[in-house]
């Protein structure tokens, strides 16, 4: 169904305790046999690098990230022998799956109590150093990203990207979550400053490393969004990301967790948790179908902040159009004067009827993405 649903990316924890049960010694079985079966579907891994180890660490008293209720578990690797251990099973890992063409991201979100027993800017620099130099010692061709913040913490990136990391690293991940109120385009303003602060703090070679929006997702929960919000967010989401120059996106998450309407974790899904497609799902494959080896051009101004009208091309040179608006329906006029032969859906799939005035082609747009493919030889230049 991933597949299915055109999603070329999965993401998911890479466990270090699972796979090193005894010292020295890991076991890499699972994680075989799932990258296997994705490279058989078409589908790229990043594998998060995480957590720690009771070989290495021992008990800390720390708050469950999620509910904040006060829980015991292993300490982060803060310490020499763990953070040397953790660099050496993260390095072994990369060389044994190097065949998959991974992306290895380091940690999750750590400014946050994933990271135990509290965040700690230097003990998780001190980490990812070392696991960046010990993974391209052994494979420098591998890609590495970090720092999969909860959500985009400009004091923790900053003094992060000030370490010296970008030398090792081939994107800055986030997870960009927000307030649900606000709308995936509200993340321009963070990303724009994501972008000033690598280009102040990168060497020469490393100033166009993209950000990768390795979270973030909406639930369709009590509290949450609907399930028809949910789908119009997840392709915004991935469209907008896009035009910002965000080259990866994942969303969280898969399939629903539970079936408590009440739950936010059981309800970030886009199928349910029996594998049912929910409107995100079929919003997703929509977009994935419809702008499948088309690449964006750039987006077409309207004068209005609201209102975003991409425009993609393939190789044979064929446009295709996606639209959407932030505000209330309403309709446009694109001057695009020829279009015999063009065709439109919306996000669930539905053909929609096009119409010409005077000065071009007519949208009806709408908070649900739309999908406009032009005729053959139509010029867009």
């Amino acid at each position: 169904m991933i597949a299915a649903g055109g999603f070329k990316f999965i993401r998911m924890d890479f466990v270090w305790e699972k796979i090193e049960r005894e010292k020295g010694m890991y076991n890499w079985e699972e994680y075989d046999e799932l990258s296997d079966n994705l490279e058989k579907r078409g589908i790229r891994a990043i594998y998060i690098l995480d957590y720690s180890n009771p070989l290495y660490e021992g008990i800390v008293d720390s708050k469950d990230p999620l509910n904040g209720e006060e829980q015991k578990d292993t300490g982060s690797p803060r310490h020499p022998g763990s953070v040397a251990a953790f660099a050496r099973w993260a390095a072994a890992s990369a060389e044994h799956f190097k065949k998959y063409d991974i992306i290895w991201e380091i940690w999750n979100e750590p400014n946050v109590t994933f990271w135990r027993p509290k965040p700690d800017i230097n003990q998780y620099i001190t980490l990812a150093m070392a696991t960046c130099k010990a993974i391209k010692e052994i494979v420098p061709e591998a890609i590495i990203i970090g720092p999969a913040t909860s959500q985009i913490p400009f004091d923790f990136i900053e003094t992060f990207l000030r370490s010296g990391i970008l030398e090792y690293l081939d994107g800055v991940s986030v997870h960009p979550y927000r307030n649900y109120s606000l709308s995936p385009e509200t993340a321009g303003t963070d990303y724009d400053k994501l972008r000033e602060m690598i280009e102040n703090n990168a060497p020469a070679d490393k100033k166009n490393i993209p950000v990768v929006s390795s979270e973030w997702g909406y639930a369709s929960a009590t509290k949450g969004i609907s399930v028809e919000k949910q789908a119009e967010f997840i392709t915004r989401m991935q469209l907008f990301n896009i035009y910002k120059g965000v080259p990866v996106s994942i969303w969280y998450d898969w399939k629903n967790d539970g079936d408590s309407p009440t739950n936010f974790e059981h309800n970030c899904g886009t199928v349910t948790s029996d594998l049912k497609p929910k409107p995100s799902y079929i919003a997703a494959r929509v977009m994935n179908t419809q702008l499948k080896r088309f690449t964006f051009v750039h987006r077409i101004d309207l004068q209005n902040d609201s209102d975003f009208v991409l425009l993609f091309r393939n190789d044979s040179g064929n446009y295709k159009i996606t639209a959407w608006t932030m505000d209330q329906r309403h309709s446009i006029i694109l001057d695009i004067p020829e279009l015999s032969g063009a065709k439109a859906v919306d996000g669930m799939n539905n053909v929609l009827n096009l119409r010409n005035e005077p000065g071009g082609l007519v949208l009806h747009l709408n908070t649900l993405p739309q999908y406009v493919t032009l005729p053959a030889g139509t010029k867009m230049d």
